[in-house]
């Protein structure tokens, strides 16, 4: 083993961990926020430390730390399975993280002969993986409610199980119909398909070749995630919390994370099987090395327009009325953070003229087009996950009897017959 596949297996561990630990506060902020500007308020933007709020984040750590100093409550009732009843809240924490760490973060990078993956975990069944460990998840959810001794709590879980089963068929079928398609059940080597193109023109993205099985996939996920419309486990109006009625502090913490965890998994095994992952359309790795000058000049274009707008957006937020006195540190943070964006545009537009112009290095070529598709990948990620809140706050729950009829009346029919209808044209068209 080298030292470059060993710094690439620990940066890619690292970035998955990053990526699906990290983004919890970001999503819990842009849950906030969207839902306000949907409601036309504000949402969070005073909480700070000496001063920065970037934006009303550091509202999601205060969060953190109450959930930490909160008092654990026990019910007392709760007599045998009392370990499990604690356990259960990780159980769907890990299932979910696990999940999140076989989502191919860049192309394949080949250094010095080698083939190195840039995942957490660089296996090539990333689908099974995925679809293995992501159904352990609903086991924390059935436990939690089922030793809660609570009714409330039991209904919920058992409505968790009943829809985990409706829709995990209609889930793996879909996938089904991508793996005929793509004939591979690795993450990486779908987005690889993803980069082509068909009649010449139209990418080769999984919504536009299987749409039938990507709204199936994106209505199933949504419902694997408990989100909006599919919150009938902890239907407030109807069984108070549900599953999590009587779990408190960090137990609570850890179900309330690990949703954001899943919604997060979902978003990102969405946008590996339909759209693209971390290629953009028409442009594949090979063609960003062949014209990597190109590439570059692209780059030192676009990174000081999106700045631009960035300080701009943070400048208008910041601004309050003269007469709000407790708010003057907020030009403190503009400035600051508007320096370090101004320094690190700087630094960036320097590297990329060295790469671009001054040397032929192919190692830090691909180095720095795997660090553009990583970040290509997390734009993407993020937007898909806003798009999860928008349906939570724009979208009223489903009655759980509407649930089922979904998933087994219209959803399991319509992706037998779609893979039905697939592998008819795949074997016609290989034959």
């Amino acid at each position: 083993m080298s030292t470059f596949s060993i710094v690439v297996a620990v940066v890619s561990l690292i970035l998955g961990a990053l990526l699906a630990l990290l983004t919890i506060p970001v999503l819990v902020w842009l849950e906030r926020r969207i839902a306000s500007l949907i409601q036309d308020r504000l949402g969070p933007n005073r909480t700070n430390i000496f001063g920065f709020r970037l934006g009303g984040v550091v509202q999601s750590f205060a969060d953190v730390v109450k959930l930490l100093l909160k008092e654990e409550y026990y019910p007392s009732h709760i007599n045998m399975g009392r370990w499990l009843f604690m356990l259960a809240p990780v159980i769907t924490f890990v299932a979910a993280l696990l999940a999140f760490m076989v989502i191919p973060f860049a192309d394949t990078l080949m250094i010095n002969g080698e083939a190195l993956r840039v995942q957490a975990l660089p296996v090539g069944f990333s689908l099974l993986w995925y679809l293995a460990i992501g159904a352990i998840g609903v086991l924390g959810v059935i436990f939690g409610g089922w030793l809660s001794h609570n009714k409330y709590a039991l209904l919920g879980a058992a409505r968790a199980g009943s829809m985990v089963i409706s829709y995990e068929l209609a889930l793996g079928l879909s996938a089904l119909a991508f793996v005929v398609t793509y004939d591979s059940v690795d993450f990486n080597a779908m987005v690889q398909w993803q980069s082509g193109v068909f009649w010449g023109v139209v990418p080769a993205w999984g919504i536009l070749v299987q749409p039938v099985a990507a709204i199936i996939l994106i209505v199933a996920l949504f419902a694997e995630t408990n989100r909006n419309p599919f919150t009938v486990a902890e239907g407030e109006s109807e069984i108070v919390a549900g599953y999590m009625t009587e779990h408190t502090a960090m137990k609570f913490a850890m179900y309330f994370m690990g949703e954001y965890v899943a919604m997060n998994t979902a978003s990102a095994v969405i946008i590996t099987m339909i759209f693209g992952g971390y290629q953009l359309p028409w442009v594949s790795t090979e063609t960003m090395l062949t014209h990597f000058s190109t590439f570059a000049l692209a780059l030192m274009v676009a990174i000081p327009l999106v700045v631009a707008v960035l300080i701009r957006w943070m400048r208008k937020n910041n601004t309050v009325r003269p007469t709000v006195s407790t708010d003057g540190g907020r030009g403190f943070e503009t400035k600051v953070l508007s320096i370090a964006l101004v320094v690190m545009t700087l630094f960036l537009e320097a590297v990329l003229l060295y790469l671009g112009f001054f040397a032929e290095n192919l190692v830090a070529n691909t180095i720095a087009v795997a660090l553009f598709q990583v970040a290509v990948f997390v734009v993407k990620l993020m937007l898909f996950n806003i798009f999860f809140i928008i349906i939570r706050w724009t979208v009223p729950r489903f009655r759980y009897d509407q649930v089922q009829h979904l998933g087994w009346y219209y959803l399991l029919p319509l992706s037998l017959f779609n893979l039905l209808v697939t592998a008819i044209i795949v074997v016609g068209v290989t034959s």
